[in-house]
C-alpha cells in the first residue's frame, strides 16, 4: 500500500484526505491511502518516512510550509523562489528516501486568477503577510502585476489598515485577502478596510473557502465587484500535487 498524507499543526477538518480519498474512490485508483498526521515539531517529520518506504508524497500546511524545507534534498524553482513548501515527492535511490519541495499553491492560484483578470486590474493590495501571502507574491510578479502589502504591524509590509483610505482602494482593483480574517467560524469578520472606494471595476479575491463567501467578498459583491473564494485554487493545487507525486510512478 503506497502512502501520501498531510503534515501540520493541529489538524482538524481537512480538505486534502477528503478531495483524495473521494478522488480514489471514483476514479477507482486502488492501493494508495492518504492520511492525516498532526506533527507538532518538524523534528518529528522524518520519523514518519525514513522506516517506512511506502510513503512517496505530502501536502505540507500550517505551521510547516517553510521549516520543512531543512529536509528537502531539491526544490522546484518556484518552491525556492517562494520559500515555502506545500508538496513533498519522495522518490527513493537504493532505499534512501530522496525529498523534493514543491509549491503548487502558486499554481492553484495563478490558474484560477487569469481568467477572471481584466486590464484595469493592473495594481493590486495584498491582505496580509504570512506564509499563504507568499505564493500569492510570487505570482503577481509572475504576471507583472505591481502589488502593495497590507499588514496590521508597521514596517512588516508597505501600509498598515489604518494608512488605508477610500482612494487608495479605488486606486488598486484587485484586492486579494490572504488573512485568516473571516474563516469559520468567525464569518462575520471581514478586513478592516474602507469599502467605501470599492466598485464595479474590483475584482475580489479571498484565499478562503469556508465560507463559501466571506464578509469581505460579500462586501465587494454589493459594491458590484467580482468576486471569488479559495475553493478553486485548492481544486487546482490539489490535481497538481497528484501530477507530481504520480510522475513516472502510475
Amino acid at each position: 500500500m503506497k502512502k501520501l498524507g498531510l503534515i501540520g499543526f493541529p489538524l482538524g477538518h481537512s480538505f486534502s484526505k477528503k478531495y483524495y480519498l473521494n478522488k480514489f474512490r471514483t476514479e477507482n485508483i486502488t492501493g494508495i491511502d492518504y492520511e492525516l498526521y498532526s506533527i507538532e515539531h518538524i523534528e518529528q517529520f522524518p520519523d514518519l518516512y525514513q522506516n517506512d518506504g511506502s510513503f512517496y508524497g505530502f501536502n505540507v500546511t500550517i505551521p510547516h510550509k517553510q521549516t520543512v524545507i531543512a529536509y528537502m534534498h531539491e526544490l522546484s524553482p518556484e518552491a525556492a523562489k517562494i520559500g515555502a513548501v506545500n508538496c513533498i515527492q519522495i522518490r527513493y535511490n537504493q532505499e534512501n528516501p530522496v525529498l523534493k519541495g514543491f509549491n503548487t499553491d502558486a499554481f492553484g492560484f495563478e490558474e484560477s486568477l487569469k481568467p477572471l483578470l481584466r486590464n484595469l486590474q493592473n495594481t493590486a493590495l495584498v491582505l496580509g503577510n504570512g506564509g499563504a501571502a507568499k505564493a500569492v507574491f510570487f505570482t503577481l510578479e509572475k504576471l507583472g502585476i505591481p502589488y502593495k502589502i497590507v499588514s496590521r504591524k508597521p514596517g512588516t509590509g508597505d501600509l498598515t489598515y489604518e494608512d488605508l483610505t477610500e482612494q487608495i482602494i479605488a486606486d488598486h482593483q484587485l484586492i486579494i485577502n490572504c488573512s485568516p480574517v473571516g474563516t469559520f467560524p468567525n464569518v462575520n469578520a471581514s478586513p478592516k478596510i474602507p469599502y467605501e472606494g470599492i466598485g464595479e471595476t474590483h475584482l475580489l479575491y479571498d484565499l478562503i473557502y469556508n465560507p463559501e463567501e466571506t464578509a469581505f467578498l460579500k462586501q465587494g459583491r454589493k459594491k458590484g465587484a467580482t468576486t471569488k473564494n479559495g475553493y478553486e485554487m485548492l481544486l487546482l493545487q490539489a490535481e497538481k500535487n497528484w501530477e507530481i507525486w504520480n510522475e513516472k510512478i502510475i
